[in-house]
């Protein structure tokens, strides 16, 4: 989900299923640096101006797996219950199943542990999936504000520390150049 959305971690781990679009793959998300509707003080999740983010065909084949017929709450949940003395908004735990939000430490230590391979520390961090969609749109002949849509990000520089194109990108652009081709 974070690749296909190219969204930002803390913006798909605050995702309830009550949000989630799945006929149109698509969701609101509070994101970074998000505008308030009025006031300041005690604002829910609502009162914040939410932008839409949206997923393909991977993740609408996984969701239903991840939910396991659950119809609320959060969509990213821990294998067990907050501790008793915890203080837990009650927006970050299912009321079905008890289970608390899953954290940004929780979900960056799993990838970690499952992505890992010389050791602890060593595996994927959540935020390059986004940088790999960028960077893979951008490989694909997305354009510069396609990528912003897409990223949601303000400013066209923001986006271009992420286009890094791979070796492989920047040989099949310099065969172009090659005497004969009859593209030029």
């Amino acid at each position: 989900m974070l690749y296909e959305t190219a969204a930002r971690a803390e913006e798909i781990l605050g995702v309830n299923i009550e949000d989630l679009d799945l006929a149109a793959r698509r969701c609101p998300v509070k994101a970074k640096g998000a505008r308030s509707k009025a006031r300041r003080r005690g604002q829910a999740r609502e009162d914040f101006v939410l932008e839409t983010v949206y997923w393909d065909a991977g993740t609408a084949r996984l969701l239903p797996r991840l939910l396991r017929g659950r119809i609320r709450g959060p969509v990213f949940v821990t294998h067990r219950r907050p501790c008793p003395g915890k203080v837990v908004s009650p927006r970050d735990v299912c009321p079905d199943t008890g289970l608390a939000r899953l954290s940004y430490g929780q979900a960056r230590a799993l990838l970690d542990e499952h992505t890992a391979v010389r050791g602890p520390g060593t595996g994927w961090d959540l935020h390059e999936y986004r940088h790999s969609a960028l960077t893979h749109l951008g490989e694909q002949g997305a354009s510069l504000l396609t990528l912003m849509a897409k990223s949601r990000h303000k400013k066209p520089e923001n986006v271009r520390r992420y286009f890094k194109p791979s070796p492989e990108a920047i040989s099949e652009l310099t065969s172009l150049l090659a005497p004969g081709d009859s593209r030029r």
